[in-house]
């Protein structure tokens, strides 16, 4: 088993509307280990989102490759893209995207449903995530009767639940208060550090919260596209 478990060599991304064209990245190359802790840092409009957009198979470059634990995403069709989101990667965005008419379990147990896992052990899987980030009483609950931190922590625990071999985050914590913050990060490094179970999750962040990024193994800088150093 090699220990790379995304990588992209020489991405571009460019935007055309037939008029002009905007160069996003160009030929941006890294990898990421097992295990490894990657914070991708840059100001607004460095392509920092882009970038996570394309690791994710959730757009397509305009040149160069992404390749999951060894798949090149680019010789997939759709529905063997989504197959490899739903069983390598894990998503966090900044805003919870839960899905309104589903409670807290149910939300979080259909990673798994889709996945073909039963019932019962997905809302069990479910159920025990929700209770490590601080939702165990609030399992029943829907979208809208929850906060805006409980919701975001919901999101966070779906993205967790598979145990995916790399969690991709933008700005994961960005609307948590320090306290719930601490938790779901706490979470992430368990399951970073393989001490939940499984080969461990590597985690690649957007993030502008310096704390944050310097207690990651590495930081990767994005200027205007490119990458422009790499901090250990």
């Amino acid at each position: 088993m090699s220990d790379i478990v995304l990588e992209c060599k020489n991405l571009s991304r460019v935007f055309d509307d037939g008029e002009s064209s905007v160069s996003v990245l160009r030929e941006v190359n890294f990898a990421v280990q097992r295990r490894e802790r990657v914070a991708i840092v840059g100001t607004s409009g460095s392509g920092k989102s882009t970038l996570l957009h394309l690791l994710g198979g959730l757009d397509s470059p305009t040149s160069g490759s992404v390749l999951v634990d060894g798949v090149n995403l680019a010789t997939l069709s759709e529905n063997q893209r989504s197959g490899v989101r739903n069983r390598k990667l894990g998503f966090i965005y900044q805003f919870h995207h839960l899905l309104a008419e589903f409670s807290a379990l149910d939300n979080v147990a259909m990673p798994l449903l889709i996945r073909g896992v039963k019932r019962r052990e997905a809302e069990e899987r479910a159920a025990h995530i929700l209770g490590r980030v601080g939702l165990e009483h609030r399992l029943t609950h829907k979208p809208s009767a929850l906060s805006g931190g409980e919701r975001q922590r919901a999101a966070v625990a779906r993205a967790l639940v598979t145990e995916p071999a790399v969690m991709l985050a933008d700005e994961p914590t960005g609307n948590l208060d320090s306290e719930s913050a601490e938790q779901v990060y706490e979470l992430m490094l368990e399951l970073n550090s393989g001490s939940a179970g499984g080969d461990g999750t590597a985690l690649v962040l957007v993030t502008h919260d310096r704390d944050l990024a310097s207690r990651m193994d590495r930081v990767v800088r994005l200027v205007d596209g490119v990458v422009d150093e790499l901090v250990p």
